[in-house]
């Protein structure tokens, strides 16, 4: 693990702490531009996520329609009902995928697949770059007003469903997360920079509740007139 990850992690509560527990649930609303160039439906109803940590799976629900949910990994996404009947199922997910732009409609399972691997990749940065497989290097910093934020490029496994194979993530003084850099390579490959505040610590753990996307110049500037995609987050729970 290479110092400043090493230092990140333990800012965010250390990866003791974080090997402790096995899954988190939150409450999630979402917003942003994106579900209406994909015409999705995307209400601002508070919707309940659930993660593993230590492996790459995650479930939301309501999905859909109330007494539906969702069942992601990264080689299969399914919509179930309450009584685990599988209403919808796409193996190989990512292939779907194959052609499209930022504007090309997503069905279900489409915006169940992004939902699944997005939302597991926030919920479990920093700790995730621990895992076998990641190639880390530190970058340039960032200036981000008066501050300085240093920065830290992971080039993926193939074995995790993320936005891209290359990811750049920037740390304030105090070691939390402040920005997460990536192109969403399933929607035309498109570069965004999440934008990342307000953590709160659950036993011990410090996890951000506040997420904002916007489209990313050739300059790495964000344009702040774009906001792609919005997430609160609340009511953390580990199991």
């Amino acid at each position: 693990m290479i110092p400043l990850l090493a230092d990140a992690i333990e800012a965010h509560g250390g990866l003791r702490q974080w090997k402790s527990h096995k899954h988190l649930s939150a409450t999630i609303k979402c917003g942003g531009d994106l579900w209406a160039l994909k015409e999705v439906d995307q209400d601002q109803t508070p919707r309940t996520m659930r993660i593993d940590l230590h492996r790459e799976w995650a479930s939301i629900a309501p999905f859909g329609r109330p007494g539906q949910r969702t069942d992601f990994t990264p080689g299969r996404i399914a919509i179930v009902s309450e009584d685990d009947r599988i209403i919808a199922e796409r193996n190989s997910p990512r292939a779907s995928f194959a052609q499209h732009d930022m504007r090309t409609h997503w069905d279900l399972l489409h915006r169940g697949y992004f939902n699944g691997y997005a939302l597991w990749t926030c919920l479990t940065t920093p700790f995730l770059l621990a895992m076998d497989g990641f190639q880390l290097r530190e970058i340039e910093p960032w200036r981000e007003g008066a501050e300085i934020w240093r920065g830290l490029r992971a080039t993926f496994p193939a074995t995790i469903a993320s936005h891209s194979t290359v990811q750049d993530f920037y740390f304030g003084s105090d070691m939390l997360i402040r920005r997460h850099d990536y192109s969403v390579e399933i929607a035309g490959n498109f570069a965004a920079a999440q934008y990342i505040s307000d953590p709160v610590s659950i036993d011990g753990i410090k996890i951000p509740t506040r997420r904002r996307v916007y489209l990313r110049d050739e300059n790495l500037m964000p344009m702040l007139d774009t906001l792609m995609v919005s997430i609160d987050l609340s009511g953390f729970r580990f199991g």
